[in-house]
């Protein structure tokens, strides 16, 4: 529930309110809020518990494509790298299928990059253009704004560097992914 300073309650409000601005309903917005799973930038989480959350998820919601971060978990954070531990053992336990889940399920993961690449902003899309994967996603100005927005609903978490991400990140124009 993005608790760990103890702004649970808070943070899942911000949720939603970034959810709105990005035209996701709040009935389809899920926050787990499991003892096992604390808000920690460096607490890896249980594989299997987290997998069994995730797929319980995704068969009761009918999900076709999962979107998550790669094994850098974009920013080296804990529960970041866990999500995606979790989604590469779901999809490995289930090798009679296609790549994915269960049977029809995708899954597309983030690429992470240097710190260079970044904060690079729009400069990235010529380099993600060059560089091979599977997915490329490129920004309107328009989305960018909306992008913008939805960040600015988490007040509590707009640190310093968050302010920079806003500014310069790379993340906010061009994202690159790959098939899991």
């Amino acid at each position: 529930s993005g608790n760990y300073y103890n702004q649970g309650e808070i943070r899942k409000k911000e949720l939603e309110q970034s959810c709105c601005v990005l035209g996701i309903p709040a009935s389809d917005v899920t926050v787990i809020d499991h003892r096992d799973l604390p808000d920690d930038p460096a607490v890896e989480w249980d594989t299997q518990l987290l997998a069994t959350l995730v797929l319980e998820h995704i068969e009761a919601k009918n999900i076709n494509l999962v979107v998550t971060f790669d094994a850098g978990g974009v920013s080296g954070h804990a529960n970041h790298v866990s999500l995606h531990t979790a989604v590469r053992y779901n999809s490995a336990n289930f090798s009679g299928c296609p790549p994915g889940l269960v049977q029809g399920c995708r899954v597309l993961v983030l690429e992470s990059v240097n710190l260079c690449r970044k904060y690079i902003s729009f400069l990235d899309v010529l380099i993600s253009c060059l560089l091979p994967r599977d997915a490329l996603f490129i920004l309107t100005e328009e989305e960018t704004e909306r992008a913008k927005r939805a960040m600015q609903c988490h007040h509590s978490q707009l640190l310093w560097f968050r302010q920079l991400y806003l500014l310069f990140s790379r993340y906010l124009v061009v994202n690159s992914l790959r098939l899991l």
